[in-house]
C-alpha cells in the first residue's frame, strides 16, 4: 500500500468514525427514554473521533514533510475541539500539551527540584513556522505529543461525569476564550487565536446537542445556540485589530448570563465553588471570584467582623517592636496600598499593592510564601520590619481589652493566638478586591463613560502588545486562568538603573534565593497592573518612575532590547513595534483600571465572603 493510499485510507476511516458519531447523536433523539444512549457514551464517541484525528495528522508529519505545516494545523484544530473536555477530565495532560515554550521548573523543596524541557503544540508551532525547519526536532516533539494523545485516548473515562461537570466545562471554555484564547497566549507565532476560538465554540455546540433533553425551556437552548453562532461570526478579521472589549462585553458576559439560566432550567446544583463563583455573570465584578478558593484551606470564612478586626490590626503600630511601624507604613491606602518609594523602608524591593493580592497563589516577588497568613509571618519576624515574633505579638494583643472583645466576636469559642491574629489581617487584605474601576463598570454595562482610547488600549493590551499573555484579565496579574492554580514568575531582564545604552541586569536574583536553582536567577512574580496609575515606581526594584518608561522597556523587547541577554528570558525578545499612539492608548486603559474605592463596602446582609 502506498503512503498516499494509506493516508487516504486513514482519513476515510476517521470520516466513518465521525459519521458514526453523528448518526448516534441523531438516532438518540428517536429512541425511547429506556433505550437512549447515555451522554457519557456519546461524549466519549465524539472525543475519541476528534482525538483520533489529532493523532493521525501528527503521525503524518514524518510521512509527508512537505505538508508538515498543514498537518500541524489540522492536528491543532482537533486538539482545540477536545480542549473543553480534556482541560477538565485530564488537566495535567492538557497543560503538558498546551504549555508555553519555556523551561518548566518544579521546586517542591531543596531535595525535589525538577527541570523539564517543554513540549507540546506551542513548541511545535515555534519549531514548524520558521524559515528553516529542523525536522529531527519537529519529529521528536510530534512523537511526544502523539504518544501523549494516544495515552489519553486509551485511559480517559467519562463514566463519572454528572451534568454539573458538563456545565462547569462549558463555562470554563467560555472564560478561557475571553481571557487567554483571544490574546494569542497559546498561539504565540501564528496568532491563530480567533480561528481556534471559533473551533472551540463549534465543539461546545456539538457537545451541547448531547444534552438537549436536559432542557425544559427549548427557547433557552435556541438562545444559547444562537449566541454561540453570533460569537463565531464575530471572531473574524485581523488578530491585532480584533475588538476584544466588545466581544467580552457583548458575548462573553451574555453567555455567562445564559449559562446561569441553564443552571436554573436544569435544576443543577454544584457540590462546591471553583475560582469563579457559580452565579457570576461578569468577569469584572466584585462577585466574580470565590475568595475562599485562593485562601488557606484552614482560614475559614471571611466575615465582616474579621475584616474590621483585621483592619484595626493593619493600622496598629503597637504590633512592631519599636511601636512605630504598622502594615500601613509600607501599604498606604492613598497610594493604592503601596508607599511610593523605589524600595520599601528597611527592605530591598518595591512595596507591591495589596489590592487584589488575595487573588493569587503565591506571595512576595519570589513566591516564597504560599498564603497571606504565611506572608504575614515573614513581615512580623523580619528585623527590618516588625522585628518581633509570634509569641510577643500574642502577648501585646492580649494586653488590650478592646482586642479581647473584638476577637471574641470574630472567633467565638477560640482563644487568641497568632493564628487568629494573622487570619484577621489576611481577612482584611482579602477584602481589598473591589473591581470598582471605570473599566470594570463599563465592560460590565453598569455605565457608559469609557473612551475610545481606553477601549483601544484594552484591545492592544490583550492583542498586539501581548501584555495579557502574562497579565491575565480580569485581575491582570500572573495567576493563570481559568484554573487559577499557579502564579507565574518571569525573567524580563529588568535593569539595575534606567539605562538603555549601558544597561546591566538588576543584581537582585529573585526566585533563585529561595531554592538556589540556577535557572531561576532574576525571576520575579508577575504583579497586577490594576491601580498602576497610583503605584509608581515600577518593577521589583522601582527602576521605572512612569508607565511610559515601562512601556518603552517592553516595546524594545525587554532586557534583550537594551542589551541584557539572558538565556532564560521569558519575555519575547522581539520589539513590539508599538506606535506612540498605541502606548498612549495602553496607558489610558491602565489608568481606567484605577478603583474609585479601595475597600470592601459594608453590607449588613453579608456574613461570609466566599
Amino acid at each position: 500500500m502506498s503512503i498516499t493510499t494509506k493516508f487516504q485510507y486513514t482519513k476515510g476511516a476517521y470520516f466513518m468514525i465521525s459519521l458514526f458519531v453523528v448518526i448516534s447523536i441523531l438516532s438518540c433523539s428517536k429512541k425511547t427514554e429506556k433505550e437512549k444512549i447515555s451522554y457519557h457514551v456519546l461524549m466519549k464517541q465524539q472525543f475519541v473521533a476528534d482525538i483520533s484525528k489529532a493523532i493521525a495528522f501528527l503521525d503524518s508529519i514524518p510521512i509527508n514533510k512537505d505538508r508538515t505545516q498543514i498537518h500541524f494545523l489540522e492536528s491543532r484544530k482537533y486538539f482545540k475541539k477536545i480542549e473543553p473536555v480534556l482541560s477538565v477530565l485530564d488537566i495535567e495532560n492538557y497543560n503538558f500539551l498546551n504549555q508555553p515554550n519555556i523551561l518548566k521548573i518544579e521546586e517542591e523543596d531543596f531535595t525535589d527540584i525538577k527541570i523539564n524541557n517543554p513540549s507540546g503544540y506551542q513548541v511545535l508551532e515555534e519549531e514548524i513556522f520558521v524559515d528553516r525547519i529542523d525536522f529531527t526536532s519537529v519529529e521528536r516533539h510530534a512523537n511526544l505529543v502523539s504518544n501523549r494523545l494516544k495515552l489519553i485516548k486509551k485511559n480517559i473515562s467519562f463514566n463519572h461525569l454528572k451534568t454539573y461537570h458538563f456545565l462547569w466545562l462549558f463555562r470554563k471554555s467560555i472564560i478561557r476564550i475571553a481571557v487567554t484564547g483571544i490574546t494569542g497566549f497559546d498561539s504565540p507565532v501564528l496568532e491563530n487565536s480567533l480561528e481556534e476560538s471559533k473551533t472551540v465554540y463549534k465543539s461546545l455546540k456539538t457537545y451541547l446537542a448531547l444534552f438537549q433533553n436536559e432542557f425544559t425551556d427549548k427557547i433557552l437552548l435556541d438562545s444559547l445556540n444562537n449566541e454561540i453562532d453570533a460569537s463565531i461570526s464575530n471572531l473574524s478579521g485581523d488578530f491585532n485589530s480584533f475588538d476584544r472589549y466588545h466581544f467580552i462585553k457583548n458575548h462573553t458576559h451574555k453567555q455567562l448570563k445564559l449559562w446561569n439560566k441553564v443552571v436554573k432550567d436544569w435544576r443543577a446544583s454544584f457540590p462546591f465553588e471553583l475560582a469563579i463563583k457559580n452565579d457570576a455573570t461578569s468577569l469584572f465584578s466584585a462577585n466574580t471570584f470565590n475568595i475562599a478558593y485562593f485562601s488557606d484551606r484552614n482560614s475559614g470564612g471571611t466575615t465582616l467582623d474579621k475584616i474590621a478586626l483585621g483592619k484595626k490590626l493593619f493600622y496598629d503600630t503597637k504590633l512592631s517592636s519599636n511601636k512605630k511601624i504598622s502594615c500601613s507604613t509600607c501599604h498606604q491606602p492613598d497610594k493604592a496600598f503601596t508607599d511610593g518609594l523605589k524600595t520599601g523602608v528597611g527592605v530591598t524591593r518595591n512595596s507591591p499593592t495589596l489590592l487584589y493580592a488575595a487573588l493569587q497563589k503565591a506571595f512576595f516577588y519570589d513566591k516564597r510564601a504560599g498564603s497571606l497568613e504565611g506572608q504575614i509571618i515573614s513581615v512580623i519576624e523580619n528585623k527590618n520590619e516588625f522585628h518581633t515574633n509570634l509569641e510577643t505579638l500574642e502577648k501585646e494583643i492580649k494586653k488590650d481589652s478592646s482586642y479581647i472583645s473584638d476577637f471574641t466576636n470574630s472567633y467565638p469559642g477560640t482563644k487568641i493566638s497568632n493564628v487568629e491574629i494573622r487570619n484577621a489581617i489576611a481577612s482584611y487584605i482579602r477584602s481589598l478586591a473591589p473591581f470598582d474601576s471605570k473599566f470594570d463598570r463599563n465592560i460590565s454595562n453598569i455605565e457608559n463613560t469609557i473612551t475610545q482610547s481606553e477601549i483601544n488600549g484594552f484591545n492592544l493590551f490583550n492583542g498586539k502588545a501581548k501584555c495579557a499573555t502574562c497579565h491575565f484579565a480580569p485581575v491582570f496579574n500572573g495567576t493563570v486562568p481559568p484554573d487559577y492554580k499557579e502564579s507565574e514568575i518571569e525573567l524580563l531582564g529588568v535593569p539595575e538603573k534606567n539605562d538603555t545604552i549601558n544597561a546591566i541586569i538588576s543584581r537582585d536574583l529573585g526566585r533563585y534565593y529561595v531554592y538556589k536553582t540556577p535557572e531561576r536567577k532574576h525571576f520575579f512574580k508577575t504583579s497586577t497592573v490594576r491601580n498602576a496609575s497610583k503605584t509608581a515606581p515600577y518593577m521589583h526594584n522601582g527602576v521605572y518612575s512612569s508607565l511610559k518608561e515601562v512601556m518603552d522597556f517592553y516595546n524594545r523587547g525587554g532586557g534583550v532590547g537594551i542589551g541584557i541577554d539572558q538565556k532564560y528570558q521569558t519575555l519575547p525578545p522581539d520589539p513590539l513595534n508599538l506606535s506612540d499612539q498605541d502606548i498612549n492608548d495602553i496607558i489610558s486603559f491602565i489608568n481606567a483600571l484605577e478603583d474609585h474605592q479601595f475597600e470592601y463596602k459594608n453590607n449588613s446582609k453579608l456574613t461570609n465572603i466566599n
